[in-house]
């Protein structure tokens, strides 16, 4: 058996150190750094195989984003002869999905100069605000799409507003909204922004509840989704060990001596 040794060599260490680069950069479950580190080649190839190959899936968006960039070359181009409503739209659609969230807002900003009556516009400036960190500015396009329909986007501008107010500390108005979100939404941005919001508002023990909601839900998703939705099932970890950490400790404390 260690006559074939040379035969993976170097290629195991190779493969050891490809596997935990992915490890670091997506991270999965904690026990596949064990198995990789300890597994050598074939713990390697074991983790490549079920973590690696189905996160190709995912390379799409990189693939994508030429296209995209190509394209908004060319709307650039007609909007020199044709600054529509629809142009701008498009535009910051394009800017939006490439995470350039000023530029997107600003061409948001401009499909509405020229067209002000379509919602979506305003809820995607909305987007790009809350990009920014703006949530001041996405506030007030929210509110304008949710009081036009509050189900828009199946309540998940709802959400978006309701969470702007938390993080701007209009907890009031967020406990309101999220009354119907919180029944009616079960996407996993609902759940940890809600628990994350409850949080806020001072009730760590509801905060954990819906936390430990957010991480069952990985349980009912296919596995391409559960991959999709990492960055909020870490997110509720990360939540989970905030408000372990904040804990207020039940017993007396120690009596100092006089």
């Amino acid at each position: 058996m260690f006559g074939l040794s040379h035969l993976f060599y170097p290629w195991g260490f190779i493969l050891q150190g490809l596997a935990i680069v992915h490890f670091v950069r997506r991270r999965p479950e904690n026990y596949w750094f064990y198995i990789i580190f300890f597994g050598g080649f074939l713990g390697a190839g074991v983790y490549i195989i079920a973590e690696v190959l189905p996160d190709l899936g995912l390379l799409r968006g990189v693939f994508q984003g030429f296209g995209r960039r190509s394209r908004i070359q060319i709307v650039e181009t007609q909007i020199l002869d044709n600054p529509s409503a629809a142009n701008y739209e498009e535009l910051g659609e394009l800017y939006k999905d490439q995470k350039q969230f000023e530029k997107a807002r600003e061409a948001f900003t401009n499909a509405i100069a020229a067209r002000s009556d379509s919602v979506y516009t305003f809820y995607y400036r909305a987007q790009a605000s809350l990009g920014l960190g703006d949530f001041d500015a996405a506030i007030h396009d929210l509110e304008r799409v949710v009081t036009s329909d509050r189900k828009f986007d199946s309540y998940r501008a709802a959400g978006l507003l309701a969470d702007a107010y938390a993080q701007t500390g209009q907890l009031e108005r967020a406990e309101h909204l999220y009354f119907d979100v919180a029944q009616f939404s079960t996407t996993t941005e609902t759940l940890y922004n809600y628990a994350n919001f409850l949080k806020l508002a001072g009730r760590p023990e509801e905060a954990r509840e819906w936390a430990l909601k957010l991480l069952a839900k990985k349980r009912t998703l296919p596995r391409y989704m559960q991959r999709y939705e990492r960055p909020w099932f870490r997110k509720g970890k990360a939540l989970l060990k905030e408000l372990a950490a904040t804990k207020v400790p039940t017993e007396a404390q120690p009596r100092t001596q006089s």
